[in-house]
């Protein structure tokens, strides 16, 4: 690929490729610095681009990866983020309440971390930060039925695996 149609491609696809970053990652210097991210691999794969069919399909999906990547990255330390404290809101636990308490969370935070990333997204969005489903909707560009199964299959799997771990433990 000359240098004249990486330029056409540019042109042709920056304010598509910015809107679509922008609406994952709702940041203006982080969606500029993913479209730059996707233009600079498209570049470097150069003559296998004549192997794809649609080479616009192929840089959002691009694109579209990189963002996940960011928000893994922005995301990884939420669930140790999660204070001890949300989970221990009782007046007048005991010392053992909070203790049980603290290693719930602990629990909790592990088996999220275990979940496919989409439901651990979701899961993390909802639960944890408190989004609207329609926020979701627009951040994960799934639908908001979609989001309420995905949602639904991620508690359904914390739940299980909790009582698998605290069967395991033998806790009653």
């Amino acid at each position: 690929m000359i240098r004249a149609d990486f330029n056409t491609i540019i042109s042709k696809m920056s304010k598509i490729l910015y809107g679509y970053a922008y609406r994952i990652l709702e940041n203006q210097q982080e969606a500029e610095d993913a479209v730059q991210e996707t233009f600079l691999k498209l570049w470097k794969m150069n003559e296998k681009l004549e192997n794809y069919d649609s080479v616009e399909a192929l840089s959002k999906t691009m694109l579209k990866n990189y963002c996940i990547d960011q928000i893994r990255k922005r995301k990884s330390n939420t669930y140790e983020n999660i204070t001890d404290s949300q989970f221990m809101k009782v007046p007048d636990a005991t010392p053992q309440e909070l203790l049980e308490r603290a290693e719930t969370a602990m629990i909790l935070r592990r088996i999220i971390e275990q979940l496919p990333i989409l439901q651990r997204e979701v899961i993390n969005l909802r639960d944890i930060q408190g989004l609207s489903y329609d926020e979701i909707s627009e951040r994960s560009g799934q639908s908001v039925n979609n989001i309420r199964v995905i949602l639904s299959r991620a508690r359904k799997s914390v739940r299980e695996e909790y009582i698998r771990q605290r069967d395991e433990d033998g806790r009653a």
